[in-house]
């Protein structure tokens, strides 16, 4: 399939926080040893970094130096591989490829797996609130904290798996696909634009809230995409198994709306993530990239 990659800025900055994550994990050596590889091994093995780049995107809109947003951009990944260890699991939506490799549990089997997760989850708020960066500015910091906690609990992504499982075989309406997936994809990537806006220092309620127009638009339109692209691509391309959607009966954006009316979608809710961050100009360079690579991504 066509699609479009990363620019170099960006692939400059996806190269920085796999650097950031290699940091930030507990080497694989120090004690326990099973559990630390387990860690390992659910963060750093590839992605998109979609989420670290969002933060970095829009701190940088802000002016923002790049210290100043590796932590949330840390912070965030972790939240998303702990998220997808879980999610893998045979209780879950049980895969056993995740980014062209085997999933964790298969390799640690599901109890490490369990834990890896849970370690990952405190390991992510552990290291945005310890940043350095942010120490002198504790009213942000619990900011970044609350915003980070909102993306996770039962109106973010745990809230949204809870709708997903309890949506297989069911017939759900546009509105009710839009809500599973604004928790379970969406809120982790409008957080990550509001975490780089805040330690940005950026609290003007207008451009928040056009960034969370952004940011709502963005997860939605990644949703779509990842939906066409399990129906249109093989498993190779993808990094796991192509068409587990379908097989599983699960709705789909595809299997509600059809295809043509999904790309139609998801072309207009790129215009609308555009459009509100328009008034920002040449400065929200990055964000507009990241915005038509959501769109085209090839995988």
């Amino acid at each position: 399939m066509n699609g479009i990659e990363l620019g170099p800025a960006l692939l400059a900055l996806s190269t920085r926080a796999d650097a950031a994550l290699a940091r930030a994990l507990p080497e694989a050596t120090q004690a326990p040893t099973e559990l630390h590889r387990a860690m390992r091994y659910a963060v750093l093995g590839g992605g998109k970094r979609l989420r670290p780049l969002l933060v970095h995107a829009t701190g940088a809109t802000f002016g923002a130096a790049p210290e100043r947003l590796d932590a949330a951009a840390v912070a965030v990944e972790i939240i998303h591989a702990y998220s997808l260890v879980h999610d893998d699991l045979p209780a879950m939506d049980d895969d056993a490829l995740r980014r062209g490799r085997p999933t964790c549990h298969i390799v640690f089997g599901e109890a490490m797996a369990i834990l890896a997760g849970d370690a990952l989850q405190a390991l992510a708020f552990d290291m945005l609130a310890n940043d350095p960066a942010l120490r002198e500015d504790p009213a942000t910091l619990l900011d970044m904290l609350r915003t980070l906690a909102a993306a996770c609990g039962s109106h973010g992504m745990a809230g949204g798996q809870a709708l997903d499982l309890a949506a297989v075989g069911q017939r759900l309406s546009a509105a009710e696909l839009e809500r599973m997936h604004t928790y379970k994809t969406g809120a982790l990537i409008r957080a990550s634009v509001r975490l780089g806006a805040l330690a940005a220092g950026c609290r003007a309620p207008a451009t928040l809230d056009a960034l969370e127009t952004y940011g709502h638009a963005i997860g939605l339109a990644f949703q779509i995409r990842d939906d066409l692209l399990d129906i249109q691509a093989g498993t190779a391309q993808l990094g796991k198994t192509a068409g587990k959607d379908a097989a599983a009966n699960k709705p789909t954006y595809p299997a509600i709306l059809g295809v043509d009316a999904s790309r139609a979608e998801l072309a207009a809710l790129i215009r609308t993530a555009l459009a509100a961050i328009a008034p920002l100009g040449d400065a929200a360079a990055l964000l507009q990239e990241l915005a038509r690579f959501v769109a085209e991504r090839p995988s």
